[in-house]
C-alpha cells in the first residue's frame, strides 16, 4: 500500500476534467485500491477530485463502508434517515415489519445523499415502541432497485450542485435487518465517522489546489498537518468523548487554516475559484450540530472538563 503522505506531496495530479458522478466515482474506485483505511482512501479520493463537490462523495462513500465494512466497495450506498419532520429518532415513522418469510420497509425519507446513484440504501425505520414509548429504531438495507421502491431526483443545489440528492418512498419492500439498535449503532455513530470523512476528503482536495495553484510550501505543509490530525482520530469508537473533543479541535485547526488560506485563492484558476465560492457552504452544514456534541462530549468528561469550556 502507498505511504498517503508522501502521495499527497508526489503524485501525478489527474487533469481529465470529471464530467459526473459516474466519472468521479470510477476515479475513486481507482484510488481505493491503493489504500487500506477508508480514512486515506477519503483523502486519495478528495486529491483526485477536481471540485469540492466529489471530494464530498468521496468522503461519504468511505464513511457508509466504515459504518458497514462488509459492503461491497464499488457499489455507491446511501443513508436514508431523514423524514419530514427531521432526523430524529422519535420523527421517524418509516416502518419494518415482520410478514412471512421475512421483514417489508413502508414509509418515506426526504432527504437521500446520493440520490437515484445509489444502488443500496441503508434505512433507518421503526419497529415499533418500547414499554417506555421509545420510537424502537433498526437500519436495513433495501435494494434501490426493488420493486416498491420510488427514488425522485431533487434540484441540484445552488452549492455543490454535482452532489445528487433524492426523496424516496417505500411501498412493502423486502429488507434485509442488519444486527444491533438503528439509532446507536447505525445513525448515531454515522454522523461522526461522517464528519471526519468528508474533513478527511476535503483536506486531500485542498492539497491538489495546492499543489495545482503553487501554494508556498508552509502552506502545504500546515494542511499535511491537518491531515495527519485527521488520520490520528480513532473512528473505531465513534461515540467516545475524546473523539468528540478531538474533532473539535482538528475542526478548530480547519477553520484558522481556510482563514489563512484566503489570499491564496487568486493563484487559483478562475474555475477553481468559482466553485470554491459557490460550494464552500456545503463545510458549514453539519456545523450546528457539530457543536452540539462538542458540548456533550465535555459534559460527558465531567463538569470540571465542561466549566473550562464556558471560560
Amino acid at each position: 500500500m502507498d505511504a498517503l503522505l508522501d502521495f499527497l506531496l508526489t503524485e501525478p495530479i489527474a487533469t481529465t476534467p470529471l464530467d459526473d458522478i459516474a466519472s468521479a466515482s470510477a476515479r475513486h474506485r481507482v484510488v481505493a485500491n491503493r489504500f487500506d483505511r477508508t480514512v486515506d482512501i477519503a483523502i486519495a479520493g478528495g486529491f483526485g477530485a477536481d471540485r469540492l463537490g466529489f471530494a464530498f462523495l468521496s468522503g461519504y462513500r468511505e464513511a457508509v463502508r466504515t459504518l458497514i465494512p462488509d459492503l461491497p466497495d464499488d457499489e455507491p450506498v446511501a443513508m436514508c434517515a431523514t423524514e419530514e419532520g427531521g432526523g430524529h429518532p422519535a420523527a421517524i415513522r418509516a416502518t419494518f415489519t415482520e410478514r412471512a418469510g421475512g421483514w417489508s420497509s413502508n414509509g418515506t425519507k426526504s432527504f437521500v445523499t446520493m440520490g437515484t446513484f445509489a444502488r443500496r440504501l441503508i434505512v433507518i425505520a421503526s419497529v415499533g415502541t418500547s414499554p417506555e414509548g421509545r420510537n424502537q429504531l433498526r437500519a436495513g438495507l433495501i435494494e434501490a432497485q426493488a420493486p416498491g421502491v420510488c427514488l425522485t431526483e431533487h434540484p441540484a443545489t445552488a452549492f455543490a450542485p454535482e452532489v445528487p440528492h433524492a426523496s424516496v418512498s417505500l411501498t412493502d419492500v423486502p429488507v434485509q435487518l442488519l444486527p444491533g439498535d438503528g439509532y446507536l449503532d447505525y445513525l448515531k455513530p454515522f454522523r461522526t465517522i461522517e464528519d471526519i470523512h468528508v474533513l478527511a476528503a476535503t483536506l486531500g482536495w485542498l492539497m491538489r489546489v495546492a499543489r495545482e495553484s503553487d501554494w508556498p510550501k508552509p502552506s502545504r505543509q500546515r494542511l499535511l498537518t491537518a491531515v495527519a490530525a485527521v488520520r490520528g482520530l480513532d473512528i473505531t469508537v465513534p461515540g467516545s468523548p475524546g473523539v468528540h473533543i478531538a474533532l473539535g479541535g482538528v475542526f478548530d485547526f480547519f477553520g484558522d487554516l481556510l482563514g489563512e488560506f484566503g489570499p491564496l485563492w487568486e493563484l487559483a484558476d478562475p474555475a477553481t475559484q468559482h466553485r470554491w465560492e459557490r460550494d464552500r457552504p456545503l463545510l458549514e452544514i453539519a456545523g450546528r450540530v457539530r457543536g452540539q456534541r462538542l458540548i456533550a462530549a465535555w459534559r460527558a468528561v465531567g463538569p470540571d472538563a465542561e466549566r473550562s469550556l464556558g471560560e
